[in-house]
């Protein structure tokens, strides 16, 4: 069976836009931390070490930007 191919022409443009914020995770409340900015609409994009230190994480969020 064949599958049809997809083009730009055919997927449209992206409707959403979206606000972004970075959170410095503190170990002893991670959880704490990302649930209550979870509750505020924000989804966990990924979570890397800090540029100056590597034992303080930092976590990036993203949610939908409202008109």
């Amino acid at each position: 069976m064949a599958v049809p191919e997809t083009t730009a022409a055919t997927v449209g443009p992206m409707t959403k836009k979206w606000e972004y914020a970075t959170v410095p995770l503190l170990v002893h409340a991670t959880k704490q931390i990302l649930d209550t900015w979870g509750e505020d609409g924000w989804e966990l994009v990924q979570v890397v070490p800090g540029p100056n230190n590597p034992e303080q994480l930092v976590a990036y969020l993203k949610r939908e930007k409202q008109a």
